[in-house]
């Protein structure tokens, strides 16, 4: 008994949640600016800047030219343009992407198109460490 009326306040705090989404339908079309708080998903077309602090999903049907600027961004559909992330750029097999494209991460799946001058932040603490091995191995091959 007590059990479920707890149960139900996270519900409706989920349902809340999900019902922030902006979702773009297949066979719509945007010409102009849009700026949001949330996460996007786009099915349709958007012709101008997208520029959101939450995570874009691009489906198969989808489409922006102009710029996205946002945190996070997976694409299944096409892109043309400049795409700015501070986060992870995932593309799916499906995805198409021309432009210019300034990162943090890249995922590319298989069968991707990524035709795009691509500039990745951050440092790859690894690489400096990486010269230093075949030193030693090299020293210890000498000896």
């Amino acid at each position: 008994m007590f059990s479920s009326d707890r149960k139900k306040p996270k519900q409706q705090g989920t349902m809340e949640t999900s019902s922030q989404q902006n979702i773009i339908a297949q066979g719509t079309k945007i010409v102009g600016d849009i700026a949001s708080q949330g996460p996007f998903r786009i099915d349709g077309t958007v012709e101008g800047n997208v520029k959101t602090s939450g995570k874009v999903v691009v489906g198969k049907s989808g489409y922006i030219k102009g710029t996205l600027q946002g945190e996070n961004a997976d694409f299944e559909g096409k892109f043309s343009g400049k795409l700015i992330l501070s986060g992870t750029l995932s593309l799916k097999s499906t995805a198409h992407i021309e432009g210019e494209v300034h990162i943090t991460k890249l995922a590319v799946e298989p069968g991707a198109t990524f035709n795009a001058t691509c500039s990745m932040k951050g440092t790859v603490k690894s690489l400096s460490n990486e010269p230093s091995r075949p030193q030693q191995a090299q020293s210890a091959q000498a000896k």
